[in-house]
């Protein structure tokens, strides 16, 4: 299965490489290419970017994400650069909270627009609001670290194809069971028990889908 690969453009190689490395955590089969520095030193660098374009392209498309302006206009002449450049787009998007948005997307497939949606969205991840009346139930984490960030990409990739709203509560707080970083925002740990509410002709296939994977420890 072709899916979306991510070039993550950064002036410092250290940066593109530490966040490569986490967002694989939660996209395991997802080509998560980092493009930082420039000869070794800070900075950007339009071959490096252009080859790392080529080998996150499997047919699906490739998002590429930056860290600041010059990295972006770097970024833009790659594309421009492309026979079609219609298989791959720059986002404006924060650089770690979209690059792992974008891969839990990329993860389940999603086509290039949809990844392209997640990266964007992530300035927005989730509000503390309400639950909404519908279907529920209450889960244990009983895994090592709670709904940290390699669960949480897991409990989103669940759901995936889903036609449900699905919200997770801890500690008088709510996150959108779709969105990684709401997840995150949670702060639920190993130990800790979680209502999750879910509404939608789907509702119950994702109840189980959320038990199943909790009850497993998360393993995937």
């Amino acid at each position: 299965m072709s899916r979306v690969g991510l070039v993550l453009v950064s002036h410092s190689a250290r940066l593109a490489e530490g966040l490569a490395e986490l967002a694989a955590q939660m996209a395991p089969d997802v080509a998560i290419i980092p493009a930082g520095g420039s000869e070794g030193d800070l900075g950007t660098d339009f071959d490096l970017v252009s080859d790392a374009l080529g080998r996150a392209q499997s047919g699906a498309g490739v998002i590429l994400l930056y860290d600041l302006g010059s990295a972006k206009l770097v970024a833009d002449i790659a594309v421009e650069m492309l026979g079609d450049p219609t298989t791959a787009a720059v986002v404006d998007a924060p650089l770690v909270e979209g690059a792992i948005a974008a891969a839990v997307a990329a993860q389940s497939g999603a086509p290039l627009d949809a990844v392209l949606s997640a990266a964007a969205s992530a300035l927005h991840p989730g509000s503390d609001g309400a639950l909404a009346a519908g279907n529920r139930v209450e889960v244990e984490l009983t895994n090592d670290v709670g709904l940290h960030a390699r669960p949480a990409g897991l409990l989103v990739r669940a759901l995936a194809g889903l036609d449900a709203e699905v919200r997770v509560e801890h500690a008088g707080r709510t996150a959108d069971a779709r969105s990684v970083l709401a997840l995150l925002g949670l702060g639920a740990h190993a130990g800790a028990r979680v209502t999750v509410t879910a509404d939608g002709p789907d509702a119950a296939e994702a109840l189980l889908r959320v038990q199943t994977l909790a009850a497993g420890g998360f393993a995937g």
